[in-house]
């Protein structure tokens, strides 16, 4: 619109501005109608988007949850004396009752400064630089190499940080103020760990300035007491390990006393029931929404409200006015349409192949099925009591239900399945309305918003020139009525001015 500031009428006593924008409304009209076509679009892009959401989030569920055999296939563990063996087991873990008897627990190699030689913390200093080089042996055999350079002017508490710090040494080290001593433990537990001094520097620090007194290079630490492994009966097996966390066949082990337990191992039911319920519940969830969205009245008399509309309602009458104008943006949409269509199929068909157990080849099968009430949309039931008896029944066959792998889709398992079509369905939307980080010209709606934007910038010069063309015609006419005017006045004047 123009920027000048106009003044008229001042001749005509007409309201010209009141007249150039009653004018200017009717010329608006199909700039009006260009910008509620763009606000249709942007709503539309933005509930194909908010539908693309619920999907991912049904894809994600599936994904994290029964695709996973961590997820599909928990073990439950129970130990009959859990002061002595705890244990845990991954989806591979057969369901088996183990004996076990704790004959020795593992525990840390410790090294002790001379007890003789107390380390006066207030007086410790470090004169120079210097390197430390061990040889360090964990306690299940491994060995590497450890290097630690002291800065001059170090202090006691500094070292002791250093010594702690070192991923390659894997000790624990402090000193007692009391008595003056140092303490280092291993890390790990075995009967294998040890630590060598590799240089004379090495030796003469631990001696003079740890108390390690006959610290000698090439050799192991002094102030020693071994480390143990642990010992134990596994099912009548005698046998050992340098931890006392260790894994034989999926179960990993703790051992914490000495004694005797039993390690039951087995489905765990109500995980995999859980894990399958859940997917019901966010499938159902879902295709209700997509479903509102597919019946949702379209009110084509309430198209978008201009700006001028706005300022003429309150708060709530544009709300109202705006919650049905928004109404039905993808009403009967076959993207969708077709993308709940083949989530129903990849539910309802059979699943075939040489890896499918009989009697769990279909959802029917283990107690689920379709709401017999056409207003539900195809939501499922799930009969709980036959689903736990089938999942106690055979867990692994229920898992290669979800999860059979083929580029056949009649022997694809239906998770499989399903998260195909979804990947299908969001990249067709994603084509149509695209996604947040991309641009308008990646999309079928962008680029339509393109378009507007850019007849919308045209129309706009042309109001800006219309509206010029207004005001010059009307100061045209208010100059010609003033001249008007002054004519009428010196006529006036000429007739009736000399008899006065």
């Amino acid at each position: 619109m123009a920027s000048n500031m106009r003044i008229g009428g001042l001749a005509s006593g007409m309201d010209i501005d009141q007249i150039v924008k009653d004018l200017m409304k009717v010329e608006r009209m199909p700039l009006d109608k260009l910008k509620q076509k763009k606000q249709i679009l942007e709503w539309q892009r933005d509930d194909y988007r908010s539908m693309n959401t619920l999907l991912q989030d049904l894809d994600n569920y599936i994904f994290n949850n029964l695709t996973l055999q961590s997820s599909m296939l928990k073990k439950k563990v129970t130990s009959s004396n859990d002061s002595v063996v705890s244990a845990t087991a991954s989806a591979s873990a057969a369901n088996v009752a183990t004996s076990i008897q704790v004959q020795q627990i593992a525990t840390s190699a410790i090294w002790l400064s001379d007890e003789n030689t107390r380390v006066d913390k207030s007086n410790f200093s470090v004169e120079n630089d210097v390197t430390l080089t061990f040889t360090v042996t964990n306690g299940d055999g491994s060995s590497k190499q450890a290097t630690i350079t002291i800065k001059q002017g170090a202090t006691l508490d500094g070292v002791i940080s250093q010594l702690n710090n070192d991923p390659n040494l894997g000790i624990s080290a402090f000193y007692d103020e009391q008595t003056g001593r140092v303490s280092i433990m291993k890390k790990d537990t075995g009967e294998k760990a040890s630590i060598v001094l590799e240089d004379q520097d090495t030796a003469d620090f631990f001696a003079q300035k740890l108390g390690f007194i006959g610290a000698v290079a090439g050799a192991e630490l002094t102030g020693k007491t071994d480390g143990k492994d642990a010992v134990f009966t596994i099912n009548g097996l005698p046998t050992s390990r340098s931890s006392n966390t260790f894994t034989i066949n999926g179960v990993t082990y703790t051992l914490k006393s000495t004694g005797s337990a039993t390690i039951t191992t087995s489905t765990d039911t109500d995980a995999m029931f859980n894990v399958i319920k859940g997917l019901v519940d966010k499938y159902n969830e879902i295709i209700s929404k997509i479903n509102a969205e597919l019946k949702e009245e379209r009110y084509r008399n309430y198209p978008p409200l201009t700006d001028e509309q706005k300022e003429a309602m309150t708060e709530k009458q544009i709300e109202l006015w705006e919650e049905k104008a928004r109404s039905g943006m993808l009403r009967g949409d076959s993207i969708l349409s077709s993308g709940l269509s083949k989530m129903r199929m990849d539910l309802y068909t059979k699943v075939e192949g040489s890896n499918i157990t009989i009697g769990f080849s279909q959802l029917a099968e283990i107690g689920i099925t379709t709401s017999s009430n056409y207003l539900d949309g195809g939501k499922l039931i799930i009969d709980e009591t036959k689903l736990r008896q089938k999942i106690q029944e055979n867990p692994d066959a229920i898992y290669r239900l979800f999860n059979n792998d083929s580029t056949n889709y009649s022997e694809k398992g239906i998770a499989r399945r399903l998260r195909d079509t979804i990947k299908d369905t969001i990249g067709k939307i994603e084509q149509k309305a695209g996604k947040t980080i991309w641009t308008n010209q990646q999309f079928a709606i962008g680029r339509d918003l393109i378009q507007i934007n850019e007849q919308i910038d045209r129309f706009e010069d042309r109001l800006k020139e219309i509206e010029d063309r207004y005001w010059r015609q009307f100061t045209a006419m208010e100059k010609a009525i003033q001249r008007a005017n002054e004519q009428s006045m010196y006529l006036m004047n000429a007739f009736f001015g000399g008899s006065q």
